[in-house]
């Protein structure tokens, strides 16, 4: 088997939103059975949503979210390992690249991993998209995909999708820096999202 760490793997952002609309078993079976290696950050979804309510309610501080809401990532994480036996928890990026070398598609879970990064604000101007697109940027710039619940026309900058709310304020600038090919992928785009699942991935840049 070849060297997972040799090879840049797929991220690909799965939003939590695709487990109320229908789409969420047949992306994950979809991305399980890739030719490429893929690693999954899950959004947050109905749990993080609860997070947004209950500081609302409590009024604690937007920190204390950021961290609840990665949390919900985690608790969505949970959910998805239970839909197909090739998926597997991880909260770093080595246990991302043990994963792949054993042929399983790692769930990357990002609080032990961030939650000391200070290069990404810790509120709610970032959601799992641009926690999804640190993951890349921490791979060494791996591609990135948005799985979501909206389709888009695809010639939209990141700001302009961020200003009409499709990715939140800090991804922009987080696939900026760090120079990241990415693809946002709707309900209509599944024969598009199949065909990159079978791409051979690019090599990773020796240190």
């Amino acid at each position: 088997m070849s060297d997972a760490r040799h090879e840049l793997p797929l991220v690909v952002k799965v939003g939590g939103s695709l487990a109320e609309t229908g789409r969420l078993q047949g992306e994950l079976n979809r991305i399980a059975a890739a030719n490429r290696p893929v690693v999954i950050v899950p959004g947050g979804g109905a749990f993080a949503d609860k997070v947004r309510d209950l500081q609302r309610a409590v009024r604690f501080d937007d920190a204390t979210a950021h961290r609840l809401a990665m949390l919900g990532m985690h608790q969505m994480a949970e959910v998805f390992v239970t839909l197909s036996p090739k998926l597997r928890i991880t909260d770093t990026l080595d246990g991302i690249f043990d994963c792949l070398r054993f042929g399983l598609t790692p769930v990357w879970v990002p609080l032990p991993t961030l939650e000391r990064d200070t290069t990404i604000p810790a509120d709610w101007s970032i959601t799992s998209d641009s926690i999804a697109a640190r993951l890349a940027e921490l791979l060494g710039g791996a591609p990135l995909v948005l799985l979501k619940s909206v389709d888009v026309a695809g010639a939209e900058t990141a700001a302009e999708l961020a200003h009409a709310g499709v990715v939140d304020e800090a991804f922009p600038g987080i696939a900026a820096r760090a120079n990241l090919t990415w693809r946002i992928y709707g309900p209509g785009a599944d024969a598009a999202f199949s065909a990159l699942l079978t791409e051979a991935p690019k090599a990773a840049a020796k240190s």
